[in-house]
């Protein structure tokens, strides 16, 4: 399988007629190395997604460290490192670090074991390493066979921004000595620096709808901040990377040794024993906290002061919740989780619809405008047919994917075919919505969809939790899968690099993924309780709770209409921001001042970020909120001391620059080191 994928791809090695057929494209050096990145990322997703639902794609980093790593052994390579192999290396990396999030081994995969006896009908939900691996088959591929053909309309034709994409495609540009690829007038360039999530995602994930659950993937990292990077020298950057990575690592092997260090009770030992507040001062949770800016864990902090500051405090005192505080079934922490669900279905679905009156609305007008506009766009794309992925490949994979994924979920849970056939079949056009809330806001609301999946699925399954599970994560999984394609081929398109390649290296890094994650997973769940202290799943916990709720099951005593008033506020505010995104002023009146829009835009409450810090204890949203303020803080000093400098917003790009690359090296210094604590632990 491999020798024709290779094959494939390796004939196509030039797409376009910008003279770049004396450079490479898919080269075995290139995969190897994104391959082996990818691995580091996956496994610093996995440790992070079970423990509080954070995932990032670090595309912008993946090509960072492949242009360095390639530029070290410069002397004695024969053919030099070129862009078009850095697009291919970046996107086998992208594709082995968040199968993690696609597969559904931080979300459903937990969620399924959690299930009680009577809930099961039977079926057994804790799988074996070959049936992990088969889970993780069943749900990698159909929504990269569909991805491909959305590429034409809304990467070339329409030329959706996918600003993670755009960055990607500018940073590589700038390691390579290139022009920006994104100045020529083909393309818009990225706009204003924004916080990290797909809102809370781009390039970064959350569990739940990724924050990506909005990576979900968790897909959130600022854009043009990273993609400027020639303003200094890459060199000093990836020495920031490797500092912080062992800081961040030294952190994780003392937190190993003294366990006090991660939950110190910085707000008395009454507040920290009875209500769960503590700091737990990890140099990653502070790393994510500056990827996702100060503007997202602000709304986080603002939700774990409503869920666990009053919320939490009155369900107990009240008797509604009488168990301990962190008890999901019996204490305020499940209590609470309600609310959050209620404000993540609220905000998520209401987006999804905007969305899609969106595309009706430009559906029909393309109808109303007939031919003509196909007509003149028959030679819109660029690249020559040889290096497109045929046809034959792309709707023949999606038939054999979808077939495979039909066998796989009736062999493993008894799902009907006919069922997991309208599963694939409803996860298809929600794809192509969630692809483009993706290219125009960086935000893929898997979440919803998965959400939406669920509703459906209780009707078609009524009382089947296992079956409803499953069709969330197999709605969830193509729209994501689909989202992170595009980004991929939104890089490769400004680069001029080969549809094919990508796909092949897409392919690879996915087929190589499952057996890594599916091994990596096993692990934890051997040597780790799952759901537990150290690592509590809530991505899983909301994705069953999701199931009960659907499936008839009764709330918790008193949670219903504290659930529909936050549910109700969480619905309007989507409608505000897609209000304020159509305002033509560049100033808005609010009160007695004016405010510019693109502020207001950067401020509007966030639902997913306010419904994470319900859903996670106070310890991982502080720490995240303590990063982002103290890069924002450290920012505005050195502007502000910093008189000479002419150009502020070059400044504050450099700035961003370096706090990024080092809040990356935070996140993967403590997720790879604890994956190898993990090893040592299982082969003592």
């Amino acid at each position: 399988m491999f020798d024709r994928l290779v094959l494939f791809a390796r004939r196509h090695v030039a797409p376009t007629p910008h003279d770049v057929n004396s450079e490479p494209q898919f080269t075995w050096r290139a995969i190897i190395v994104g391959l082996l990145f990818g691995t580091v990322l996956c496994f610093s997703n996995l440790w992070f997604g079970l423990q509080s639902g954070w995932i990032s794609m670090m595309s912008l980093q993946a090509s960072l460290v492949g242009f360095a790593v390639f530029k070290a052994l410069e002397g004695v390579l024969s053919v030099p490192f070129g862009p078009a192999e850095n697009v291919i290396l970046q996107t086998t990396a992208v594709a082995t670090a968040t199968m993690p999030l696609a597969g559904g081994f931080v979300g459903i995969l937990p969620a399924l074991k959690m299930l009680d006896k009577d809930e099961t009908n039977g079926v057994r939900t804790v799988l074996n390493f070959g049936e992990l691996c088969a889970w993780g088959v069943a749900l990698a591929f159909f929504g990269v066979f569909f991805g491909v053909p959305l590429r034409r309309q809304m990467v070339v034709k329409e030329k959706l921004r996918f600003p993670s994409g755009t960055a990607t495609a500018q940073m590589i540009s700038v390691l390579h000595k290139r022009d920006d690829p994104t100045d020529d007038g083909r393309e818009e360039t990225v706009g204003s620096v924004g916080s990290v999530d797909n809102g809370l995602r781009r390039r970064e994930r959350r569990a739940d709808d990724a924050i990506s659950e909005e990576s979900e993937s968790g897909s959130n990292e600022p854009h043009e901040d990273i993609a400027k990077l020639g303003d200094s020298e890459w060199a000093t950057k990836l020495i920031a990377l490797g500092g912080s990575f062992a800081i961040s690592g030294t952190y994780a092997l003392l937190a190993h040794f003294f366990p006090l260090l991660t939950a110190l009770p910085v707000f008395g030992s009454y507040v920290s024993r009875e209500w769960a507040w503590n700091l737990m001062p990890s140099p990653s949770y502070a790393g994510q906290g500056i990827i996702m800016g100060l503007p997202t864990c602000t709304w986080m902090v603002v939700g774990a002061c409503v869920g666990w500051g009053i919320l939490s405090p009155v369900a107990k005192h009240e008797g509604w919740a009488p168990g301990d505080v962190l008890d999901w079934k019996t204490g305020s922490r499940g209590w609470i989780l309600w609310v959050s669900l209620a404000v993540m279905i609220a905000e998520s679905t209401v987006s999804l619809g905007i969305v899609a009156t969106n595309e009706v609305v430009a559906l029909a007008g393309r109808i109303r405008r007939g031919r003509n506009e196909s007509s003149e766009d028959v030679d819109v794309e660029t690249v020559d047919a040889r290096f497109l992925v045929p046809g034959w490949i792309t709707w023949g994979g999606l038939a054999v994917s979808t077939a495979v994924c039909m066998g796989i979920m009736k062999a493993l849970f008894d799902v009907p075919v006919y069922d997991t056939l309208l599963a694939v079949g409803l996860a298809l056009p929600l794809a192509v919505l969630g692809v483009r809330a993706l290219g125009e806001t960086d935000l893929n609301p898997v979440s919803g969809i998965g959400k939406v999946s669920q509703v459906v699925f209780a009707g078609v399954m009524p009382g089947n939790l296992v079956g409803n599970l499953v069709a969330g994560g197999i709605a969830e999984a193509g729209a994501q899968q689909a989202g992170d394609l595009m980004q991929d081929l939104k890089t490769g398109h400004l680069l001029n690099a080969s549809p094919r390649a990508q796909f092949a290296g897409q392919m690879i890094g996915s087929v190589f993924s499952i057996f890594v994650t599916a091994g990596a997973y096993l692990l934890y769940s051997r040597v780790y309780e799952i759901p537990g202290e150290q690592f509590p799943v809530p991505t899983a916990q909301v994705w069953l709770d999701m199931a009960r709720l659907v499936n008839g099951h009764p709330l918790p005593e008193h949670v219903t209409p504290v659930a529909i008033a936050f549910a109700v506020l969480f619905v309007a505010l989507p409608i505000g921001a897609a209000l304020v995104g159509r305002s033509t002023s560049v100033h808005m009146k609010i009160g007695p001042w004016m405010v510019q829009k693109s502020t207001v835009q950067r401020w509007w409450p966030s639902g997913i970020a306010f419904a994470m810090g319900i859903y996670n204890a106070p310890n991982f949203t502080l720490m995240r909120a303590v990063g982002a303020f103290v890069a924002s803080m450290v920012t505005e000093v050195i502007v502000m001391r910093t008189q000479h400098v002419t150009d502020e917003r070059q400044l504050r790009r450099k700035i961003s620059i370096l706090a990024i690359i080092i809040a990356s090296g935070f996140v993967l210094g403590e997720g790879t080191l604890s994956f190898f604590i993990l090893l040592s632990q299982a082969f003592s």
